[in-house]
């Protein structure tokens, strides 16, 4: 029997955004990010094609006043899609890690795909803006990530001086660890807990 195609469409429609998202686990890294901001567009794409993921989002929100709605809850819509996805986790590997270099920044990232949301996160940044994204956003969007993904996220920037550069190699890495995580192993038969369930 072939396994089922793991993807999800979500929408989410606020005061301050509306946003479509689909999201296909196993797709070939293609990617059409429209937030309005285009940094967080180019994270989200790298995202997508170091971590082979289809990824479509339409978000428009309200700019005027700041990008922290937007950011927030684009990745509210990524999270829930991830989950739905991935279903009950049957034959997942479901613990990826990825470092990822960028020129003098090496960030790593790890994930448990655990059922139970979890942020930790050290990273250090220099500037209060990259583009239009303020960098306080980086922990707000990975946050809104994880708890409505209910999975355990840890990033490490270990170093950088450029900001581009230390949160594209979070962004980087955070595709590659949940490609890591969302593998199908022929070795791993049913939920991989010894409880039984994610």
């Amino acid at each position: 029997m072939a396994a089922r195609e793991r993807s999800a469409s979500m929408q989410r429609e606020t005061s301050e955004t509306s946003i479509e998202l689909e999201l296909n686990i196993d797709g070939a890294g293609k990617s059409d990010c429209q937030t309005g901001i285009g940094f967080f567009d180019h994270m989200l794409t790298g995202f997508s094609k170091h971590g082979l993921f289809d990824l479509r989002i339409r978000c428009t929100g309200d700019l005027e006043v700041d990008a922290h709605h937007t950011v927030e809850d684009v990745g509210i819509c990524l999270g829930k899609a991830i989950k739905e996805a991935l279903g009950d986790k049957s034959g997942i590997e479901r613990f990826g890690v990825s470092h990822v270099p960028m020129d003098e920044a090496l960030a790593r990232v790890v994930i448990d795909l655990s059922g139970r949301p979890y942020l930790a996160m050290n990273a250090v940044f220099n500037e209060n803006l990259v583009g239009e994204l303020p960098v306080t956003l980086v922990r707000e969007f990975f946050r809104s990530v994880t708890d409505h993904g209910r999975f355990n996220l840890h990033i490490d920037l270990f170093r950088g001086t450029n900001d581009h550069h230390g949160i594209e190699a979070i962004f980087k890495a955070g595709g590659r660890a949940l490609d890591a995580a969302t593998r199908r192993s022929e070795r791993i038969h049913g939920i991989p807990s010894t409880k039984g369930s994610l």
